[in-house]
């Protein structure tokens, strides 16, 4: 957890928006993540 709050800080990031990074970057890594311009029309529907 210490490793991802000094992360996080040097991105300008809170831990909570570190870890949301990481999550969708290894989602997007495994092409189990929907394309950004199709997932940000799903959300505004």
């Amino acid at each position: 957890m210490k490793a991802v709050e000094k992360w996080a800080a040097d991105e300008f990031r809170s831990v909570n928006g570190q870890i949301e990074f990481i999550l969708t970057k290894a989602l997007r890594d495994a092409r189990r993540l929907k394309d950004r311009g199709k997932e940000q029309s799903d959300e505004e529907d």
